[in-house]
């Protein structure tokens, strides 16, 4: 009687994983202290297992396939649930790898002090921060890639009841224009015609276009990286933006910009629905004292 293939070892599955992560049998065995002969035997046996090719070998790099795509979505979710598993099953001091997930203006201005206290109170809890806009953290949650992650919905946005929320900060957005600029009363008054933002799927690029939308000579969008580079597009008279001000507050150039308040907006702390862990209880409790 044919037995069918051997069941898929969470072990094997966290090697192919690093190894993914690091493009490396090499750097993945520094990571996992493991053997580069065990390493490499590990990842044969997984392709063996699965009949078919994980890696393009291209000398010592290591290039996913398209099965491997595939395979690397499913590792990153049954990984997380078996450690979801354990904790729910050995709760304890917080402890372990605790995924998070950060819009880059958060991690910037809010999570410095926070972090630096969950490491000394905890210092078992391996954190691994990320950043993104929010579009892209939520689905990497949903994925199983992240744990947790800080995001500001769209408003308007229906609740998920996939997932779990708790608010922890309030953001006041400015729109910040060059040194001496005109208040403005609304988007027509605004002198620069270039709207400089992040990639789509940014909550605060959402607000600033529609907030600009009523405008009769449509924004022109400049996307950029980072707000350092949003500051000095705007500071340098082409451009307008739309900023928190809890990010100009750790800028040593907002006096070289004009500001003034547009709308508030929450942070989130989210997770999926049904998720526990130590870890989490511990970031939540740093970020809300």
């Amino acid at each position: 009687m044919d037995k069918g293939p051997p069941p898929l070892d969470l072990a094997a599955l966290d090697i192919f994983r690093t190894v993914a992560a690091e493009g490396s049998v090499t750097r993945a065995a520094e990571r996992l202290q493991r053997v580069q002969s065990n390493v490499t035997t590990r990842v044969r046996q997984l392709e063996s297992d699965l009949g078919t090719p994980l890696f393009l070998r291209e000398g010592k790099r290591m290039a996913l396939t398209p099965e491997g795509e595939v395979l690397l979505g499913y590792a990153d979710r049954l990984l997380a649930l078996a450690e979801e598993a354990r904790q729910a099953l050995h709760p304890g001091p917080p402890a372990g790898r605790l995924r998070l997930g950060s819009m880059e203006s958060t991690a910037a201005s809010r999570l410095p002090a926070p972090l630096a206290r969950l490491h000394r109170q905890w210092p078992g809890v391996a954190l691994e921060l990320t950043t993104a806009a929010t579009r892209v953290l939520v689905e990497r949650l949903r994925a199983h890639a992240l744990d947790a992650v800080l995001v500001a919905w769209p408003p308007g946005q229906p609740a998920d009841p996939a997932l779990e929320t708790r608010p922890v900060f309030t953001e006041e957005l400015l729109l910040v224009l060059p040194a001496g600029h005109p208040h403005a009363a609304g988007p027509d008054q605004v002198q620069p015609g270039t709207l400089a933002v992040f990639e789509p799927g940014c909550t605060y690029r959402r607000i600033a276009q529609d907030w600009f939308a009523p405008r009769r000579e449509p924004m022109q969008l400049l996307e950029l990286g980072s707000y350092h580079a949003i500051l000095a597009s705007v500071a340098g008279g082409g451009c307008a933006g739309i900023v928190p001000r809890s990010v100009l507050s750790i800028s040593p150039n907002a006096a070289l910009l004009s500001q003034q308040p547009i709308t508030t907006i929450t942070t989130l702390l989210t997770w999926r629905q049904g998720y526990r862990s130590a870890a989490l209880d511990a970031l939540q409790q740093v970020l809300v004292d």
